[in-house]
């Protein structure tokens, strides 16, 4: 029997933008779940989602918010032309800054369990915030991949997750403090900002793993399951990923970089980055450079 689970490459993909229309592609749409969170914004014609046990039909300027793990299908009409947009992002990649705001995947949980809370919203509800605008945005950023394009996405996201909570927030959402996880504490899901906030730092997966209140083997096993290779493996991946941009948008010398990305000296980041890219360093500067300006 097929699984369910939809593979998302939340590492190296944390958004993915995009849009389905009739000209090239049909529907259904079979059911599936992944760990992305995934909005779908209806530009014509009428959508159906299926998203556990519900059923909600999507006409034009109307979207649906898909909390992650939700076993969700979606299906049209085979006689009216239609076009959506789909967003998907990794909600631990999204930050709330102040205190008094919980992390985005603890929201979800909580969400999850008030089930008055609306999924489906209308232009009207966002008011000034054109959501055609939004996606047009976030899918042209993908695609073009300017300077910066990563954290760009992030933000914009975040806006439009603030506005999602306020309306939430006017429809009852409780956001009492034991809902919420302590700061301290993190799940295998959220462990993947701490690295991304720390992969400077000489952290070790004995650590992680504490901090997620799991033993060794068990947070290994679940960290591959979940994303596809080792811990170590990963904080290596987000290491390099740094040492990329450093290399493209900045003149920083090789000590300097190997420093600020968690490489213990030049030779360790030169060994590792040729094994990855069969390049040098040097040799990657050179060659992408000019693209990159």
């Amino acid at each position: 029997m097929n699984q369910l689970y939809e593979y998302d490459d939340m590492l190296n993909s944390p958004v993915e933008a995009f849009y389905l229309s009739n000209d090239f592609f049909k529907l259904p749409v079979e059911a599936h779940w992944h760990y992305y969170i995934e909005v779908l914004y209806v530009l014509k014609g009428h959508i159906s989602v299926i998203s556990n046990d519900s059923t909600y039909n999507l006409g034009p300027k109307e979207l649906i918010f898909l909390p992650p793990q939700s076993v969700h299908a979606v299906y049209g009409s085979n006689k009216e032309s239609f076009c959506y947009g789909v967003l998907k992002f990794d909600g631990n990649r999204i930050h709330l800054s102040d205190d008094y705001l919980p992390k985005i995947s603890t929201i979800f949980r909580s969400t999850s369990l008030q089930q008055h809370l609306p999924i489906t919203f209308s232009q009207e509800d966002f008011g000034n915030f054109s959501l055609e605008y939004f996606f047009e945005d976030c899918v042209s950023e993908i695609r073009d991949k300017k300077y910066g394009y990563d954290s760009y996405l992030l933000s914009t996201i975040s806006r439009f997750v603030l506005l999602v909570l306020r309306l939430w927030r006017e429809k009852g959402f409780s956001q009492q403090a034991d809902s919420f996880e302590k700061k301290d504490d993190y799940s295998i899901h959220d462990i993947l900002m701490y690295i991304d906030s720390h992969s400077q730092d000489n952290i070790s997966v004995n650590e992680l793993a504490a901090k997620c209140n799991m033993s060794y083997s068990y947070f290994a096993k679940t960290f591959h399951k979940l994303y596809g290779q080792s811990c170590k493996q990963y904080i290596e991946f987000v290491r390099l990923c740094k040492v990329e941009n450093l290399l493209l948008f900045t003149d920083y010398d090789l000590s300097y970089i190997s420093n600020e990305t968690g490489f213990s000296d030049c030779s360790h980041l030169i060994r590792v980055f040729k094994r990855k890219y069969n390049i040098t360093p040097k040799q990657y500067r050179l060659k992408h450079r000019s693209t990159s300006n």
